[in-house]
């Protein structure tokens, strides 16, 4: 009698066990799932971050290069490049 008992407990036990491991797995399944989800949100918005930069980089260069950076300092600074008479050679 006392046999059937254990049996039937150990038996319940084993059910509980397979219960409980199913309901661990279907929740580990949707937690990755969550995070595939953001991830591929993450990853998205880093692409369009890198879409971003390189145009930063583009209107740097424009902006920045020597004849725009030349003319605005003949325009703006009032610079002029000096002429023979104005240039001094240091000899060591």
């Amino acid at each position: 009698m006392r046999v059937k008992v254990l049996y039937r407990s150990g038996i319940l036990w084993l059910w509980l066990a397979l219960a409980a491991s199913g309901i661990a797995c279907v929740y580990a399944k949707h937690e990755a799932r969550k995070l595939f989800i953001e991830l591929q949100g993450l990853e998205s918005t880093r692409d369009e971050l890198n879409i971003d930069w390189g145009r930063l980089q583009i209107e740097q260069s424009t902006w920045s290069t020597h004849g725009r950076v030349e003319s605005l300092a003949r325009e703006q600074l009032e610079m002029a490049a000096p002429g023979p008479a104005e240039l001094v050679v240091v000899k060591p």
